[in-house]
């Protein structure tokens, strides 16, 4: 049954400058921390790390040109479009118990995919790495959310994950380059295998179970069109990247995808027991901070990509080069992840989200200054780490913003909605926007025309969102809704 969000505010919970610091983590908590935040870290390198080997892959497969899409596109459509309902499906059986399944799943797919034979079992192990991460990434936040309690714990908890991922999707762009020259491409794969066995074993221990007290029958409607409708999409945006959207398919999934989701808002609207619930979505909180995740993703994806081939294609740079660049802006991540926190227990998760999108947007902006020249590197180097920083930013308020106030028996919902928002976010930024500097004659100016759009819309977006969360309202107070 939906819970009634339209009461009073919770008391903040972060003290006022001055007053003592948190208690530090216990070592069982770290612990705790390491596993979640190494499966959410690995479930982000898995976005990355293969784009680099594609053409060797292929080779070595058999696989061709058209078909190199669904290495991508068979690891995207179950990862993001069963993301909500496998978040539902631990709130109401068991988070730790789902989060394991979804690791096993996750390094069984992976060793799968690292010694396949055709494209068949290829794409098989690519598919089955997408299911166990939507199952992985869900049920991880949630377990998170509710073994942290609301406040410094949960910031600094929130932190740490948001960096690690933010770091795993930029290390996997450099690892990708350096494994394939190395070992070869199965070596991507392998990695992710490594990875899901490592922490497996750790997990049983050291988790603790987490459900809501009274389970509600599984809003089987509700599951079959928002299922429905994220694959359609995904399928279709994905799809479009690579073939613009002028094709059949694409126009169809396209329709069937949005259809499916507003018939998913009317089965939601009328179930006694609802996937998502609707006054949860009337939050504040829970809508522009969605709204706020979704621009930060998509629109700090879209910018890696152009401008991995803005250096390579157009400055001249090899792929380690390119690399060296990416992790000066992942060491910079790291900073912000750790400073990001203490902002956000000053000034509150609304007010860092909306001045760090505004920061990403800015330093995106002093983007479009590039050129030809060999000393456009500085410039990309800085501007894309301080773009970045902001970036972290926005990722670790966004998810504090959202699940701030929500009750434990509904935080796989609202990290549901959180970690949908991170991977379609991820997953539509590229074929929006990025298509049009592929698709352009001049490499340089079709850059420039996705930087100038990709500002835009992230300086639009803290816009709205100041607007729509009031950040003015209580200056100086924890958020709440």
């Amino acid at each position: 049954m939906a819970i009634d969000t339209t009461t009073s505010a919770p008391t903040p919970t972060t003290p006022p400058l001055g007053t003592p610091r948190s208690p530090r983590m216990s070592t069982r908590d770290k612990l705790v921390l390491f596993v979640l935040c190494a499966a959410q870290f690995m479930v982000a390198l898995d976005f990355s790390v293969l784009n680099v080997a594609l053409p060797v892959l292929g080779a070595d497969l058999g696989m061709s040109q058209s078909a190199l899409q669904w290495a991508v596109t068979a690891f995207a459509l179950p990862s993001g479009g069963f993301l909500l309902l496998f978040g539902r499906i631990g709130d109401l059986y068991g988070r730790r118990k789902l989060f394991l399944t979804g690791l096993a799943l996750f390094a069984a797919a992976s060793v799968l995919a690292t010694f396949a034979w055709d494209p068949a079992s290829f794409l098989a192990g690519r598919a089955l790495q997408g299911l166990g991460a939507a199952v992985i990434v869900p049920t991880g936040m949630s377990l998170l959310t509710t073994t942290f309690a609301e406040g410094p714990a949960r910031d600094r908890a929130l932190g740490i994950s948001g960096t690690l991922m933010s770091l795993g999707f930029t290390i996997g762009v450099v690892a990708g380059g350096v494994l394939t020259d190395a070992l070869g491409w199965r070596s991507t794969m392998g990695l992710l295998a490594v990875f899901a066995l490592v922490v497996l074993p750790l997990a049983p221990a050291l988790l603790p179970e987490s459900r809501t007290p009274i389970r509600p029958h599984l809003d089987v409607p509700g599951a079959i069109t928002v299922t429905g409708g994220l694959l359609s999409l995904i399928y279709a945006l994905t799809t479009a990247a690579d073939d613009g959207f002028a094709r059949a398919d694409v126009i169809a999934t396209l329709i069937a995808g949005l259809a499916l989701l507003a018939a998913f808002a009317v089965v939601e609207s009328r179930t006694e027991s609802p996937l998502v619930s609707l006054p949860m979505l009337r939050r504040r909180t829970v809508a522009w901070g969605n709204l706020g995740g979704l621009v930060t993703f998509s629109m700090m994806s879209t910018v890696v990509f152009v401008l991995t081939l803005y250096l390579q294609e157009v400055l001249g740079l090899s792929a380690w080069e390119t690399g060296l660049v990416f992790g000066v802006q992942g060491v910079m991540s790291v900073i912000a992840g750790s400073l990001t926190p203490r902002f956000i227990s000053r000034l509150g998760a609304r007010r860092i989200l909306v001045l760090s999108l505004a920061g990403q947007g800015a330093f995106g902006a002093a983007l479009l200054f590039l050129n030809a020249q060999s000393w456009s590197v500085w410039l990309v180097t800085a501007a894309l780490s301080l773009a970045s920083m902001f970036h972290l930013g926005a990722i670790i308020s966004y998810g504090l913003t959202v699940t701030s106030g929500v009750p434990d028996e509904e935080q796989g919902l609202a990290t549901g909605l959180v970690t949908s928002t991170q991977q379609v976010g991820i997953t539509i930024g590229i074929p929006l926007l990025g298509v049009l500097a592929t698709t352009s004659g001049d490499l340089l100016s079709g850059t420039r025309t996705v930087l100038a759009l990709d500002a835009a819309i992230v300086l639009a977006a803290a816009a709205l969102i100041a607007v729509g969360l009031r950040t003015g309202r209580t200056a100086g107070s924890r958020d709440s809704d």
